[in-house]
């Protein structure tokens, strides 16, 4: 907890470049995590079983999001294609926060550390069982709950065209305001 506030405090000061990542699935299911209705009434939202689209993103505290989606599994190999061409558009040492899932620390991203850290790109992992402490875990909260409309959901296409223009609008025509974290106050 400690080396994640002095990666805070040095990206606060603009030392460094400081990202969340982590992936996240949106789907023809739908998300819906909790709803009222009056007695009698029937409330329900159509859904689908099968057709979804994978996400993986990297978040900073300002918006500027990195995102890359796809309609196959993320895995290990996905996790090192993306960080190597993101580790070629860095302009300063970068930190990424990744939590302990297994494509985060696979043999195939721990082989690619060492050239990553060559070109100024560092990975850090979170304590385990910690997805408070990654704000990526927010947007992907935002992106289901508010983001996207029930209207979005009409087909496969609307829904996958929906999160992505979403995604691109991060960090310019929509945002999070994160505040600080608060270790151990």
């Amino acid at each position: 907890m400690e080396r994640l506030r002095l990666l805070e405090e040095q990206s606060l000061i603009g030392q460094i470049d400081l990202f969340y990542g982590d992936a996240s699935r949106v789907s023809e299911e739908g998300y819906v995590p909790y709803a009222w209705q009056f007695k009698d009434e029937k409330v329900g939202i159509l859904s689908t079983h099968g057709k979804w689209m994978n996400c993986f993103g990297l978040l900073s505290r300002d918006n500027r999001l990195h995102f890359k989606t796809s309609r196959s599994t993320i895995n290990s190999m996905f996790i090192v294609e993306f960080l190597d061409d993101f580790s070629f558009t860095i302009r300063k040492p970068t930190v990424i926060v990744l939590d302990n899932a297994s494509v985060h620390t696979s043999k195939h991203v721990k082989e690619r550390i060492k050239y990553w850290q060559k070109r100024g790109l560092y990975i850090f992992y979170l304590p385990k069982y910690s997805p408070q402490l990654n704000i990526i875990e927010r947007l992907w909260k935002e992106l289901k709950a508010r983001w996207l409309k029930p209207s979005d959901y009409l087909t496969a296409d609307t829904l996958f065209l929906a999160t992505t223009l979403a995604l691109s609008d991060v960090g310019r025509g929509i945002s999070i305001n994160f505040g600080p974290f608060l270790f151990g106050t």
